[in-house]
């Protein structure tokens, strides 16, 4: 069993406070404290089946749970319920049971035990007959499920689904008629809670619609924040702005065909329960100079035709160090702005601003931070002080709102934020850079590893290379700390020593298996890396339909092990995937490690990735 020591450092916080169904803080409890505002989860008990018919039991274990905690599992069939461990359960939190034990119809639960003594049932859960469960979705003629977020949307303490569904769309540098984004709310029954219609005026595509679903205000509630515009209608079907107004470029012929550059823009807060439309705002900032976005991030260019001015990012972030802020962006190619907001007492107030600047060609004036965005960001405590930054792929930007600093690796398609050294203090960031046309000339590195908190280089290669996807994950037991690839030159050490050939797969590491060795999420595969043969092998294959990204992937249910959640093959439920495969490690679950929660939080944001949390597995579980 783990010690006090290191499961502080796996949870990242100082404390931990309970909030469920209680009041916000107030104002004065914010300079007192640094704790965090946490959700609090019931233990999200799981029961897959495997291969062979034995079904294996899984929960979570909480960060406020004493150290010497042991849990009973129950059957419950017809009669009284039936404890089937023999003693109570210390080391791990998960139980196979064999085939010969598996009775039909049976449902599972635990129970705490903490000085011999049990505690209240947790919910029982059924076994999921299909080794997945499948969560049916409302008929929506044209449209198919896209990215998806988790949060205790009614405070009960088990998370809800809200799913962003699409029917046509296009990418920024693409013109054309979009579908309206449709975002709808679903217990993991399938029951629907709501549905919320962007309307004509929001177009819909993977860097338009970023939501995020978050308690912003510690009530015990989730709420949903995106962009949304006139015509917007709530989960109650009240209309937002005008009803009537359609402000689309409807002319073929023009380059803003199907863009929206004339319209208001507003910032929605919805009630996370009904969908309601808490409180409108307008957004900030405007699209306006439409070409005033341009610098040297990717190729070095601008347009006036509403590609780069609307480039959104989003994410939630403890700018305070105790409750959370949204964090909506606008631009990545050349002038970045983030907008901090507060959610208190039903009403959003702006904390600051953050604002790179304009320039034009050739862009001697820009800002040292203009040109330094990416298609996703992260969000974590770099600098050790409690509060968040905002790693903005090449940059960094402080919980006050000031840049803390700028690498210059200026734009890249993939970022990832972690301890991938563990011999060295603080975390790293692993980018990987575009360098095409007029940016050649750079000679900047395709692939770098860096310091966190300063912002050093303390490796890289491939300069003047444009590398568009990398990742870094604990995938070879033989050298400490997390290997990187992406570009040219194979796997690499986290100290950037070339090792041998790395794995195709190159967008979302998962933990499955039940080691602390990540494996790679491949559409709908799970792949281990064979670091003798240099290979991936398939371990998992799911039933559902694996595109470019899962709908969302993540320490959903269960013990600390990750879930993944893709549409069905015909696209009409959402199907949950959890590990069948059991394990003797035990800590707490990952949701409840704040730079993990929040990259829960950010992974629907443009090109997807997973969450990384702010410690090293294997380290942490003392098997390097």
């Amino acid at each position: 069993m783990m010690g006090t020591r290191t499961r502080l450092n796996l949870i990242g916080v100082v404390t931990f406070l309970s909030l469920a169904m209680a009041p916000p803080l107030p104002d004065s409890a914010v300079a007192q404290t640094t704790t965090r505002q946490v959700e609090v989860l019931t233990r999200g008990v799981v029961a897959v089946p495997d291969e062979t018919g034995g079904v294996l039991i899984s929960w979570r274990l909480r960060i406020d749970d004493p150290e010497d905690i042991a849990f009973d599992v129950y059957r419950q069939s017809d009669g009284e319920p039936e404890r089937i461990n023999d003693v109570p359960i210390t080391e791990a939190t998960c139980l196979m049971i064999p085939p010969d034990e598996v009775l039909s119809d049976s449902r599972y639960f635990v129970r705490p035990v903490v000085e011999g003594v049990e505690g209240e049932s947790s919910q029982a859960a059924a076994v999921w007959q299909d080794g997945f469960l499948e969560i049916p979705l409302q008929p929506l003629a044209g449209y198919r499920p896209g990215d998806a977020s988790v949060g205790d949307l009614d405070g009960d303490g088990q998370y809800e689904i809200v799913v962003h569904r699409q029917g046509r769309t296009h990418d920024n540098s693409h013109s054309g008629i979009t579908d309206p984004a449709i975002l709808e709310a679903y217990e993991l029954d399938g029951t629907r809670l709501w549905r919320i219609d962007l309307g004509r005026n929001i177009r819909d595509g993977e860097h338009y619609t970023q939501f995020m679903v978050y308690d912003l205000d510690g009530d015990g509630r989730a709420e949903v924040a995106c962009n949304t515009a006139d015509a917007t209608r709530d989960g109650t079907g009240k209309v937002i702005g005008d009803a009537d107004a359609d402000w689309r470029t409807v002319d073929p012929q023009s380059r803003s065909y199907g863009r929206i550059l004339q319209s208001p823009e507003f910032l929605t807060v919805f009630d996370g329960q009904t969908g309601k439309a808490m409180q409108t705002v307008d957004y900030f900032p405007t699209r306006d100079p439409i070409d005033g976005w341009g610098g040297i991030g990717g190729n070095g260019g601008n347009d006036d035709y509403g590609n780069r001015c609307d480039r959104f990012l989003a994410c939630v972030a403890y700018l305070d160090g105790v409750r959370p802020s949204l964090v909506m962006c606008r631009g990545v190619y050349g002038r970045t702005v983030l907008a901090a907001w507060d959610w208190r007492d039903g009403e959003l107030t702006q904390r600051w601003v953050f604002d790179s600047g304009i320039s034009y060609p050739p862009y001697t004036d820009a800002s040292p931070y203009s040109g330094m965005g990416g298609h996703s960001l992260s969000v974590a405590d770099v600098d050790d002080d409690g509060c968040d930054e905002i790693v903005y792929q090449a940059m960094v930007i402080d919980d006050d709102g000031q840049g803390l600093y700028s690498t210059g690796l200026r734009h890249g398609d993939a970022a990832h934020v972690g301890d991938w050294i563990p011999d060295r203090p603080g975390l790293e960031v692993f980018t990987v850079q575009e360098n095409e046309e007029s940016t050649v000339r750079f000679q900047t590195p395709g692939a770098a590893m860096r310091d966190a908190r300063t912002g050093e280089i303390l490796w890289s290669h491939s300069p003047a290379i444009d590398v568009g996807s990398g990742l870094v994950a604990d995938i070879d037991p033989r050298y400490r700390g997390s290997e990187a690839w992406g570009g040219p030159g194979g796997l690499r050490t986290c100290r950037g020593e070339v090792i041998g050939r790395a794995p195709r797969a190159s967008r979302f590491a998962i933990w499955w298996d039940g080691d602390p060795l990540r494996e790679l999420l491949e559409g709908s595969r799970v792949r281990r890396w064979d670091w003798q043969a240099e290979r991936e092998f398939t371990i998992a294959e799911f039933p559902a339909r694996g595109g470019r990204y899962p709908c969302l992937m993540g320490d959903i249910l269960g013990d600390w092990r990750e879930e993944v959640l893709l549409p069905s093959p015909n696209g009409r439920a959402l199907r949950l995937f959890s590990t069948n495969i059991p394990t003797s490690h035990r800590i707490p679950t990952l949701m409840q490690n704040p730079q993990y929660r929040l990259g829960i939080t950010w992974q629907n944001v443009v090109y997807n990735k997973p969450p990384h949390p702010s410690f090293d597995m294997a380290d942490a579980l003392g098997e390097k």
